[in-house]
């Protein structure tokens, strides 16, 4: 696999990243990212009392109309740095005390952060590793992450493919999401936590409340509930907000009511899930998204 005919996500634009031909995502073979920071907003898990150690990564091969990150996401904001310099970032962020170094929206650049972890874990880079990810990933580009991701954090967000086409503009989304799951699951198993109940290993899934949608998400959910062990964390994520394209769209230009939340969290019962998080229905939500640096 390589960028001179990529095909490291489901899309395989086969398209020479070396010669800054652009396809879906719109990355070249330059690294870019928006922001690091340690970010103390993810799963109490995740962040802990010390934070995350997030690194927010340059574009993305899906087009979520309303996505919260979309100046860097769609509209590319951010800074090309070395492949060096990535690596001199995890060991920044690990001088920092965080928890982990999180990977968000990593998809783009799989052959690029394996080469910065070699050379970070040759410099003392010993904390653990997120693949934060919107599960929009090939198993083959998965497999050559086995060993060098910790903590797998992958999105499950449409069940019926018909939506992920609408809001997302993909195919065959949840065919290829929950092979990569699957996968992501066989690579790191269920999720170890040490003494201060911080994830270590294992594999997380969150998923994100739409409005209009309350029947995606149970099926979603009870998906999960059936194919994945019960060990397994599942954030059910109710902080979604209309931003981006989605103001304009009438299905989700508002955020979740008080009703469509209280079902969600009745069957969230039925299903007896056993591990993980449901937000609470907050009311500033768009203050949590970043400022991004570059």
């Amino acid at each position: 696999m390589n960028l001179a005919k990529c095909e490291i996500c489901p899309h395989k634009c086969r398209i020479d990243r070396t010669k800054n031909q652009i396809g879906r995502c719109k990355s070249t073979d330059k690294v870019k990212i928006a922001l690091y920071s340690i970010h103390d907003f993810e799963e109490p898990c995740i962040s802990g009392k010390n934070g995350s150690g997030t690194v927010f990564f340059s574009n993305c091969n899906m087009n979520c109309i309303y996505c919260q990150n979309y100046e860097i996401s769609q509209e590319g904001r951010g800074k090309e740095i070395s492949i060096e310099e990535l690596a001199e970032i995890f060991i920044e962020q690990q001088n920092r005390n965080v928890e982990n170094i999180n990977l968000v929206t990593p998809t783009s650049y799989v052959l690029q952060i394996i080469e910065a972890i070699k050379i970070a874990k040759s410099n003392g880079l010993k904390i653990p590793i997120v693949y934060n990810t919107n599960g929009y990933e090939r198993v083959e580009t998965l497999k050559l992450l086995k060993g060098y991701i910790d903590i797998y954090l992958p999105d499950l967000k449409y069940y019926e493919d018909k939506i992920g086409k609408k809001y997302s503009k993909i195919d065959n989304y949840f065919e290829i999401a929950t092979k990569a799951i699957k996968e992501m699951y066989r690579q790191v198993g269920d999720p170890k936590l040490d003494e201060r109940g911080i994830i270590k290993k294992g594999l997380m899934i969150r998923h994100l409340v739409l409005p209009n949608n309350i029947e995606n998400s149970k099926k979603v959910l009870k998906w999960i509930k059936e194919n994945i062990d019960e060990n397994v964390y599942i954030d059910i994520m109710a902080q979604y907000f209309p931003t981006c394209k989605a103001k304009e769209n009438l299905e989700l230009n508002r955020k979740l009511t008080k009703e469509e939340y209280e079902e969600i969290e009745q069957y969230v019962y039925e299903l007896d899930i056993k591990n993980g998080y449901m937000q609470e229905l907050g009311e500033h939500e768009e203050e949590y998204v970043p400022k991004w640096e570059f």
